[in-house]
């Protein structure tokens, strides 16, 4: 008898402590569970622009060329839609009188932490005569793009990056615009037209609005930097990227030209 009630007193105990730490556990798994879950901090906006004093504010300008002969732009063939006119050439160099155009131009390096405003205002990419205009366009992250067809045929826009969203869609005559952005810096980013395969552009992305690109006469400038030392960039296409490096005093004004070789 004494041992029966010795056992039973013993089962009870034991009972009693596996009940004791289940809930014990149940309720360190609840604890871990709400911790997990619980909603992370709201995100932070984003950093105001860093103040430039308008009354230092420098500049860099100048005349990108080319050192030796142009080879002879070659010619598009359209025919392959009859709502594509023109005699159109192929825009991978262009060059006039040695001055070469559609050349990316930016300040690579140099200014540091510096956050800036996107601006309000987006920029165009416009398709007239089966051709992307501009050819070499620059954006500063987050910037808006207004993509517009003024041809009587459907193109297909096409960007192939590496840093940002790959995307691709199509836009029949007269429809609406576009509106796109790309969130990362990335410099000579390809558009293509999977209707028309020999329309192609360029996006170039920035971080900073520290850029221009070369007209026909291969001259650009770069205005409202603040004083420093800085790396300028030339980027083509086909010619590669060339950098120099210009210190700029407050209400400098400089000239930076840049030779590429012909290949």
């Amino acid at each position: 008898m004494m041992k029966n009630k010795t056992s039973a007193a013993m089962f009870g105990c034991l009972c009693l402590l596996g009940l004791w730490l289940l809930v014990g556990c149940s309720k360190k798994e609840n604890t871990n569970e709400s911790q997990t879950t619980s909603p992370s901090p709201a995100a932070q906006p984003a950093p105001a622009a860093t103040p430039i004093d308008p009354s230092t504010v420098a500049s860099v300008s100048g005349t990108v060329k080319l050192d030796g002969a142009a080879a002879k732009p070659s010619k598009i063939d359209m025919s392959q839609d009859a709502a594509c006119k023109g005699t159109n050439t192929a825009e991978t160099i262009v060059v006039d009188g040695g001055k070469v155009a559609n050349v990316f131009v930016y300040v690579k390096d140099g200014l540091g932490d510096r956050t800036f405003d996107v601006p309000k205002d987006a920029v165009t990419i416009d398709q007239k005569g089966c051709q992307y205009h501009p050819h070499v366009l620059g954006v500063m992250t987050g910037q808006n793009i207004e993509i517009k067809n003024d041809d009587q045929t459907t193109h297909n826009i096409h960007p192939t990056p590496q840093a940002n969203r790959e995307w691709n869609e199509s836009q029949p005559p007269a429809a609406a615009p576009l509106e796109k952005s790309f969130a990362r810096e990335e410099i000579m980013l390809p558009v293509k037209c999977n209707q028309h395969p020999w329309m192609r552009m360029y996006v170039n992305v920035a971080k900073n609005p520290f850029f221009a690109v070369t007209g026909p006469d291969g001259k650009y400038e770069i205005k409202g930097l603040p004083p420093g030392d800085y790396t300028i960039a030339f980027v083509q296409e086909k010619l590669g990227e060339q950098t120099q490096k210009v210190t700029l005093a407050a209400k400098d004004s400089k000239t930076v030209d840049q030779t590429f070789k012909a290949q």
